[in-house]
C-alpha cells in the first residue's frame, strides 16, 4: 500500500525586474506595472492579492522616490512570485536613510507619515536590507498558502 503523498507544489519563480525614474510619475507607472504583470502571471486585476501588491509598491516607492532620491539615480522594484510567496523588492541609491515603523499615530489631519504603518498592516513581513554596491532596499513579502500549509521559515526571508 502506498502512503499518501502531499500535493507538490510548483518550485518556479517567476521574477520581474524594472527600473523607474525617481519621480512621483516613476512610483505610480512601478505601481501599474506591477498590477500589470501579476495579471500576466495569473493574479487577476483587483483580487486581494493584486490590490495589497499594488499598495505595498505605491507605499514603497513613494517612499523611495521622496526619501531615497538622488539626482540621476533611478529606483528599482522587483517582484518574485513563487508557491509561497509575493516579494515586492524596492531599492534606491540612499543607503543611510533607512526607514523604521514608528510607534507614535500620526496627527489625523497631516497628510504623510502612515505609508510604513500600512506596509506593517499589510504585509507578513517587510525589513530593509543593504543594497550593493549603494543603498537599501525594502523588502515586503506577502504569504500566499496558510501558516499551517507553510514550510518556510522566518530565516528565509533574510536568507534570499
Amino acid at each position: 500500500m502506498r502512503p499518501a503523498s502531499t500535493p507538490r507544489l510548483p518550485v518556479t519563480a517567476r521574477v520581474f525586474v524594472q527600473r523607474f525614474s525617481s519621480t512621483p510619475r516613476g512610483a505610480r507607472l512601478a505601481r501599474h506595472l506591477v498590477v500589470h504583470r501579476l495579471d500576466a502571471w495569473g493574479v487577476p486585476y483587483g483580487s486581494a492579492l493584486s490590490d495589497t501588491a499594488a499598495l505595498l509598491v505605491a507605499e514603497l516607492a513613494a517612499n523611495a522616490v521622496t526619501h531615497g532620491r538622488v539626482p540621476g539615480r533611478d529606483i528599482e522594484v522587483l517582484l518574485r512570485l513563487d508557491a509561497y510567496t509575493l516579494r515586492i523588492d524596492v531599492s534606491d541609491s540612499r543607503g543611510e536613510r533607512r526607514p523604521t515603523v514608528t510607534t507614535v499615530t500620526a496627527v489625523p489631519e497631516a497628510e504623510h507619515g502612515r505609508g510604513l504603518l500600512l506596509v506593517e498592516a499589510l504585509a507578513d513581513r517587510w525589513g530593509v536590507l543593504d543594497r550593493v554596491p549603494v543603498g537599501k532596499t525594502v523588502r515586503a513579502e506577502l504569504d500566499l498558502l496558510p501558516r499551517g500549509q507553510r514550510s518556510r521559515t522566518s530565516d528565509d526571508f533574510a536568507r534570499e
